[in-house]
């Protein structure tokens, strides 16, 4: 359930011999690569396991392994419920995955391993290792940063990936370089606050902005984005680096979470409605044709529907491009698990949907206004939505769908937007 986890998974396995296969039912080995963000995935993967204790009851020897922040967070109950699993093995130890399956092949019984990585003072003591031999692709994620020092009262991050660390400057030049020599175009900068990169290096401290920099001068690195910044640690120089760096597109996403300041304030996030506004007003000033999107949840614990109504006020008053919407879900060992006052499932699903809705109707008005437009556009591949049509991102992250011969893909072209829908666009190829 994390891409950028699971190919690393993937290359550590090719590392001893084993082959990939698209059959679950065929595979000797199957891991498990699990997110504990909210209840549901986690819900999904104990159905997963039950499926494949049928499996295993029938071949003994498939070895099967749980990975990921639910490995991290529930590794006895994970032993608990599914016996018949070999192995878990938590966020910060994939490079130890190569000599669990090994062990789980010569039989050695149940093994967990869900150590974090330490940060003793401001020095990063140990980074998950990353394997070099990805597979060739026109698009790629970029870790910068793992973990997070911000403990907002919602999350289980720093509960599964431990404190912020951020990877050296060296290391993550050198992913790209092998990356745009591969053919990749597009990277996109992974990091749960990636803004607050380069605090605590041994090279000294490095401001996201110049990471930009840097990475921009890798030659064939034609596009560079990232996510998520935190609001508060949204400065100036990286609205500039937006702004003059021309392998940097033209969107921010910056997870608002909630309307009202009360309700900020009980997520423990570190800044006001108003001062997000501000920030988001100084982002368009200085780039008009940037497009914001964000994450927003409903039914945080104690939501009273003046609050849900502010959170609409705030949408509606910032008018975002896009955003990812989610009903709020408690995760054990969170402070929100234990506030008072839990916001009923079927409030939760009302206000959701009411959101969504409400943001629905916005993205396809700012959709409209881009019609008549000339954009650039990464061409990715057939759309699957239009059968014949080709499709790829402009540099605002707005879909686009266009008619036009299979190759060119992997290759930049300017489309004239003619239409808009809720989730992108369609034009002509120039």
């Amino acid at each position: 359930m994390n891409e950028e986890d699971s190919e690393q998974m993937s290359l550590y396995l090719e590392q001893i011999g084993l082959i990939k296969t698209d059959a679950i039912l065929e595979a000797e080995v199957v891991l498990l690569n699990t997110c504990s963000v909210r209840k549901k995935p986690e819900d999904k993967a104990f159905s997963l396991l039950g499926q494949l204790a049928i499996e295993k009851s029938k071949r003994p020897e498939m070895i099967i392994g749980v990975c990921g922040c639910m490995a991290q967070l529930r590794s006895k109950e994970i032993r608990q419920r599914a016996p018949h699993v070999n192995f878990v093995v938590g966020t910060g130890n994939l490079a130890e995955l190569p000599a669990l399956v090994q062990e789980a092949m010569n039989d050695r019984g149940f093994v967990a391993r869900v150590g974090l990585p330490e940060r003793k003072g401001n020095i990063v003591t140990e980074l998950p290792t990353r394997h070099t031999g990805r597979t060739p692709k026109l698009k790629a994620f970029v870790p910068i940063q793992y973990g997070c020092d911000k403990f907002c009262t919602f999350c289980i991050v720093p509960t599964t990936r431990g404190r912020e660390r951020s990877r050296s400057t060296e290391d993550i030049l050198e992913e790209v370089k092998r990356l745009a020599d591969a053919g990749t175009k597009e990277v996109t900068l992974l990091g749960q606050t990636v803004n607050s990169y380069g605090k605590n290096l041994l090279e000294g401290k490095v401001p996201f902005s110049k990471l930009l920099e840097l990475v921009a001068n890798v030659p064939g690195i034609e596009r560079i984005r990232f996510t998520s910044p935190y609001p508060r640690d949204f400065k100036t120089d990286v609205i500039s680096a937006i702004r003059d760096i021309p392998q940097v597109m033209e969107h921010v996403h910056m997870p608002l979470q909630a309307g009202s300041n009360s309700e900020l304030k009980r997520m423990r996030r570190l800044y006001t409605v108003e001062s997000f506004k501000e920030i988001v007003e100084q982002v368009r000033a200085e780039i008009p044709n940037v497009s914001v999107t964000t994450d927003m949840i409903v039914g945080f614990p104690d939501e009273t529907e003046e609050e849900f109504q502010s959170s609409l006020q705030a949408m509606a008053d910032i008018r975002f491009d896009m955003a990812y919407m989610f009903a709020y879900s408690s995760r054990p060992g969170t402070p929100a698990a234990e506030f008072e006052n839990q916001v009923e499932s079927e409030v939760k699903k009302y206000r959701l949907q009411t959101m969504i809705d409400f943001q629905t109707k916005i993205m396809i008005e700012e959709n409209e206004k881009q019609v008549g437009k000339p954009f650039e556009v990464l061409i990715e591949g057939t759309s699957p939505r239009n059968q014949g049509m080709l499709q790829g991102y402009t540099r605002e992250y707005r879909m686009m769908h266009f008619a036009g011969s299979q190759d060119r893909v992997g290759r930049l072209a300017t489309v004239h937007s003619t239409g808009a829908q809720h989730w992108g666009l369609t034009g002509e190829l120039v």
